[in-house]
């Protein structure tokens, strides 16, 4: 009854939308740029802390203004307005991820807090036109308080010194996140239109894809003389990126139920760490022929952005339609790829060609389980109508 009471059209993907993303790629770009500080041969831990730290804050701004297009969006003026106001504040966000970015702290900080209290200041004016919508109003309010919480914390951190600017901001990130969580599950107001967000997040995924393939034209000397290892190299790179698009492609088209009544908070949660995840798998495609990097951060950084990505992936169950639910003997033909996957990357530490070649053959070996297991199902269960089957289990 209540879901019919707030059905609504579905909401497309507007152009505003995408133009706003492209700021988003620029800075995926620049965010990287600061794995590339390196100090006896290892990632610089303040550039790397940095990098972390930029990167999350980036991706929860994005989640911010996501959410609000998705429950209150109307492609009117004022959004408009307000997305492009976010969109130039980015740019000075973007001035900072640089080698000397300490001294930008303040810069940083206090663009970011101006993008927070802008969104904040979307949802009062929000207010306005839910006076008889007690739910959504509700929705509204909640919506203020992690808003602001955060844009004080990084006021704050703007004006102090280092390590306490860095501490408040993984503080400000972290608080954002659970105030979220709670203010959503205490309202039923704003209602979610799960599929616009799902291809929301889809699409911001495949701008992150574009970047990875970027890193691997870095390969080519571009002076136009063959180059075995480089060929070589930049093969394996690109297999390594289709197959992880590959498998998020397949994921998102066959397995996630995107029909599905969920509020899409965790699944949103869950793909900041997707993006995150694909980040330092570019950053170490980077490395692989990188001579100034130690062979211990090149083989740490594709074992742990690889394994982080299909643990996000298969996070992804929650949302997945009723005959695609993971089963103990999948997760573990996943989970014994990995450890093979690892220990042979041990193994061959100290040839990067050897790694590369083994990364490719575990993206690929993680596919044709998706794959397999994908196919079983639909063999046992053909019923297209899944929705309806995970209700009528439901009421069971």
């Amino acid at each position: 009854m209540i879901h019919q009471l707030f059905e609504k059209k579905e909401k497309k993907v507007e152009y505003i939308e995408l133009i706003y993303d492209l700021i988003f790629v620029y800075i995926i770009g620049r965010n990287n740029s600061l794995l590339h500080i390196t100090e006896n041969g290892f990632v610089n831990y303040k550039a790397f802390l940095a990098y972390v730290l930029c990167t999350l804050a980036v991706i929860q701004i994005w989640n911010y203004t996501t959410f609000y297009i998705n429950m209150f969006g109307r492609k009117g003026v004022r959004d408009h307005i307000f997305l492009f106001v976010n969109m130039y504040l980015m740019y000075f966000i973007a001035q900072c991820i640089q080698e000397n970015f300490e001294q930008y702290v303040m810069q940083f900080h206090i663009a970011w807090g101006l993008i927070l209290v802008n969104i904040g200041i979307q949802y009062i004016a929000e207010m306005r036109n839910h006076t008889a919508d007690v739910w959504n109003k509700d929705i509204c309010k909640r919506m203020l308080i992690p808003l602001f919480c955060e844009a004080a914390m990084v006021f704050i951190g703007g004006f102090t010194t280092q390590p306490l600017s860095s501490v408040l901001s993984a503080i400000a990130i972290l608080a954002g996140i659970v105030l979220t969580m709670l203010g959503r599950r205490k309202s039923p107001g704003g209602q979610i239109d799960f599929a616009h967000l799902t291809e929301r997040a889809m699409l911001y995924v495949v701008f992150t894809f574009g970047e990875m393939i970027i890193a691997v034209a870095s390969y080519f000397n571009g002076d136009g003389s063959w180059n075995t290892s480089a060929v070589y190299f930049s093969l394996m790179a690109f297999l390594i990126v289709a197959g992880l698009f590959l498998i998020y492609g397949f994921v998102y088209d066959n397995l996630i139920d995107r029909e599905g009544n969920f509020d899409g908070m965790l699944y949103m949660l869950i793909h900041i760490f997707i993006i995150f995840a694909l980040n330092n798998i570019t950053a170490s495609l980077e490395f692989m022929r990188e001579e100034k990097i130690n062979l211990f951060p090149k083989m740490l950084f594709m074992i742990g952005s690889l394994v982080a990505y299909f643990v996000f992936i298969l996070l992804l169950k929650s949302h997945a339609k009723c005959n695609c639910k993971p089963t103990k003997k999948f997760i573990l033909c996943v989970c014994l790829s990995t450890v093979i996957f690892i220990v042979l990357m041990i193994v061959f530490r100290e040839a990067m060609a050897i790694n590369i070649l083994i990364s490719a053959l575990y993206v690929f070996s993680v596919f044709i389980i998706i794959y397999g297991f994908y196919a079983k199902a639909r063999q046992e269960n053909p019923d297209e109508n899944d929705s309806t089957n995970c209700e009528q289990q439901a009421a069971r």
